[in-house]
């Protein structure tokens, strides 16, 4: 075998074909990566690979369209056949040797993101991983090559039919929707030899085995061919009798039934087996949060999927397969639109859209909008949207604790006093803690409801009236329970006040500004505070980030036997609060400054006449905004939702965060980004393109 593998090796770059396809191959991938890495910035390399698998309909069957149909051809393989070596060991010596031809641009690629990562993160998980599923394909595409090119002794018919299977390969999921849309027996049989497919499932970061093996199977069923075909051959030259070719057909029989069966056997298998997230925010797994809540239900969970499962959206698909992984009680099943269009009136009287869930468990059921799965932002220069996050396991887990809660609470939120709103995102994480809300004028209640779970006050601009005031220290006073975020204003809040002095908790009229660097962002009045370990900073805590509090007034915790007060965040012992904000633009601490550390964020709990009432206060108006939360990755949003959940009670309490597709784009000097390119498209393809053309010319000349 070792003398076959080198001699083809030899031949191949002896003839300039071997160098002329890793130079066309490296070539088109320089193009492709310089457009999307370099000018673009985008950090994963998967984007090109993708974009250049075009090649191997052409340049595979040019590859291999001599292996074996030459030697035919030439009559040098009745040499081959007739000396002392197995078949198997030259058809294995022919395809690694083809196999090293494709290994050594890939082995260049390989290079490229570590030359990335100089100006920027790298996700190299999901990078080499979509480079392993390009190098599998390409070995399954030289694979089919070779067995096309022991068929025949034309090197054009083993090119065009070479082309032939690969073409399939390359549009058979079009062909299979063309056939059915809702899927049949004959998809199913033509699914096997969707190869891009297989391919596509390695690029976003799913590591599949079902997928790997696929190619190794692919390569091992057409090597097995090849020997056959070949062995068919080899025996008539012998002139044994013709019943060989009944041995030839039986191995081909066995072989093929036995890599099929393991195929179907590998896939029954659970995805936590089969399926491994390489992802660097693991967009596949399941966080601890959602086993924390589904591990333990035990009443039986049936999801609906409107949608054909052949034309399953894959990540969400994946998702699904993780829930009934991790508890058998729940059970995933598709109800295709196209064959039961009506199947959702049972459950909403709204129209949904494709692909939309619907979990179903004994209490109640809820729709998923497929809408909601995914986060987009809008961009108001194109008017187009971009996905920006994928929040399946959030409204999975969401929903799932939602039809198995025996408890529904209910919060009010108030205004007419100036209050902000929250943006979308934060009035999301209400509903995914299965909370229901509603906006409310006091004005138009003679007091707070009686089925309120929480008020929440966000950074009233006026004061309330003496009614209002009234009305919330009676809800107060009865046990309610109250979130109360500050803002500074000039307007005076004497009423508001009244609201924190029942906690007895002061707010400092002016602004905190921080006086140790390293607890500050930017400028002093951007506040990085210290965060407490509570139940209710506990997912905060534990995200390994900060938490962005700008522009907060001072909190302070008076004594008081009836009031339980615990600090969230807290500033610095450098720190201290300016009142007089004319003088705003020196940061130095001037006489009339007040001494810090102060609360930022404070947990009270009030006993008065056996009734008791929570409050948490913040004293930032723009502490849960998406702009400010983006700055920390989502950790502002987190203490949102867990101090939401702190009022709820709930038996199940849900805080999954969105799994962001952002990225860091690639820093790159313009001088740079000319240089690389200039090196990946110019320079590393025609360097084996001109060795290759020098060394076939000299052997020509002798």
């Amino acid at each position: 075998m070792a003398a076959i593998y080198k001699r083809e090796l030899k031949a191949y770059f002896h003839s300039f074909l071997g160098s002329l396809f890793i130079g066309v191959l490296l070539f088109l991938l320089g193009i492709y990566f310089s457009a999307y890495n370099l000018f673009m910035g985008n950090p994963y390399i998967g984007y090109a690979l993708s974009a250049i698998v075009f090649l191997f309909l052409i340049g595979i069957p040019i590859l291999t369209m001599r292996i074996l149909a030459e030697e035919r051809h030439q009559k040098t393989d009745q040499l081959i056949l007739t000396a002392p070596v197995s078949v198997s060991s030259i058809v294995v010596g022919k395809f690694l040797a083809l196999a090293t031809i494709f290994a050594i641009p890939v082995g260049i690629i390989c290079i490229y993101p570590l030359i990335l990562s100089i100006f920027g993160t790298i996700a190299f998980g999901e990078t080499y991983l979509a480079i392993l599923g390009f190098f599998f394909y390409g070995l399954s595409c030289i694979a089919i090559g070779v067995f096309v090119s022991s068929l025949t002794d034309s090197q054009v018919i083993a090119a065009v039919i070479t082309f032939g299977f690969l073409f399939l390969g390359y549009v058979m999921g079009g062909i299979c929707n063309m056939i059915s849309t809702t899927g049949n027996l004959a998809t199913k049989i033509l699914s096997a030899f969707n190869m891009v497919s297989r391919f596509d499932s390695l690029l976003g970061g799913s590591l599949q085995l079902t997928s790997i093996l696929y190619f190794l199977s692919v390569i091992l069923l057409f090597l097995i061919f090849t020997v056959q075909s070949i062995q068919k051959r080899r025996y008539h030259i012998l002139s044994i009798n013709l019943s060989m070719s009944v041995y030839s057909s039986t191995v081909l029989l066995i072989s093929t039934a036995v890599i099929v069966l393991l195929n179907v056997l590998v896939a029954e298998l659970p995805s936590k087996f089969t399926v491994f997230d390489v992802t660097s925010n693991k967009l596949y797994s399941l966080t601890d949060e959602t086993k924390k809540i589904i591990s333990p239900i035990e009443e039986e969970i049936q999801i609906y999927v409107l949608a054909n499962e052949s034309q399953a959206d894959m990540t969400l698909d994946t998702t699904l397969k993780n829930y009934e992984d991790l508890n058998p009680n729940i059970k995933v099943s598709y109800v295709d639109p196209a064959v039961n269009p009506k199947f959702f009136t049972k459950y909403t009287d709204s129209d949904v859209s494709f692909s939309s869930i619907i979990v179903e468990g004994s209490k109640r059921s809820k729709v998923i909008d497929y809408s909601s799965i995914y986060q987009t932002e809008l961009d108001y220069y194109t008017y187009s949207s971009t996905v920006t996050g994928y929040d399946g396991e959030g409204q999975l887990t969401s929903a799932i604790a939602y039809v198995t809660s025996d408890d529904m609470p209910k919060i009010y939120l108030l205004e007419g006093h100036g209050e902000c709103v929250f943006d979308a995102e934060f009035i999301e994480a209400v509903e995914k803690e299965n909370v229901s809300y509603e906006t409310i004028n006091l004005m138009n209640y003679d007091s707070v409801p009686e089925d309120a779970a929480c008020v929440i006050v966000y950074a009233p601009a006026s004061d309330f009236s003496d009614d209002d005031t009234e009305k919330m220290l009676a809800y107060m006073e009865n046990g309610g329970d109250v979130f109360l975020i500050t803002a500074y204003t000039e307007n005076e809040m004497t009423n508001f006040h009244k609201l924190l002095s029942f906690y007895d908790i002061e707010v400092t009229k002016g602004l905190v500004i921080e006086g140790d660097k390293n607890s500050y962002y930017q400028v002093p009045f951007f506040l990085l505070p210290e965060i407490v370990y509570t139940d209710i900073t506990e997912s905060a805590y534990y995200s390994r980030n900060y938490v962005f509090v700008p522009c907060a007034q001072g909190l302070t915790i008076n004594e008081n036997e009836e009031v339980n007060a615990t600090t969230l965040l807290y500033t610095s012992d450098n720190s201290y609060a300016r009142n007089d904000m004319e003088s705003i633009s020196e940061y130095t601490k001037l006489e009339t400054d007040q001494d810090g550390p102060f609360a930022v964020g404070v947990a009270c709990e009030k006993t008065t006449d056996g009734q008791s009432s929570k409050a948490v206060i913040y004293s930032s108006m723009d502490l849960f905004t998406r702009d400010i939360d983006a700055m920390v990755s989502g950790t502002n949003l987190k203490l949102f939702t867990s101090t939401i959940g702190s009022f709820v009670n709930h038996t199940i309490s849900v805080s999954v965060p969105v799994k962001s597709y952002d990225v860091d784009v690639l820093t790159i000097s313009q001088n740079k980004i000319v240089l690389l390119a200039f090196i990946t498209i110019i320079v590393i393809p025609f360097a084996f393109l001109i060795s290759g053309f020098i060394i076939w010319f000299r052997r020509r000349r002798r």
